[in-house]
């Protein structure tokens, strides 16, 4: 569970510099590297799923505190 985390936060992370070089230049870094509509639509639509899945701990962190939450995701690892 901890790989997959890791994995969904990096996704996460580069989803947010790829709108930051959108915002500042006007520049898809994701779909010129991918090169195609069809391609870019895919990682978008992954990078999205990442989003959904790092909700999760998110929602805990309302319902059991955030230090909890965070050893419920390091306790199942």
């Amino acid at each position: 569970m901890r790989i997959m985390n890791l994995v969904t936060l990096a996704l996460i992370i580069l989803g947010g510099l790829n709108w930051l070089s959108m915002g500042v230049t006007g520049y898809d870094v994701i779909g010129t590297a991918l090169g195609g509509a069809t391609l870019a639509r895919m990682a978008y639509l992954i990078i999205g799923l990442a989003a959904i899945w790092q909700l999760m701990p998110g929602f805990q962190s309302f319902t059991v505190g955030e230090v909890d939450a965070e050893g419920h995701i390091h306790h199942h690892s």
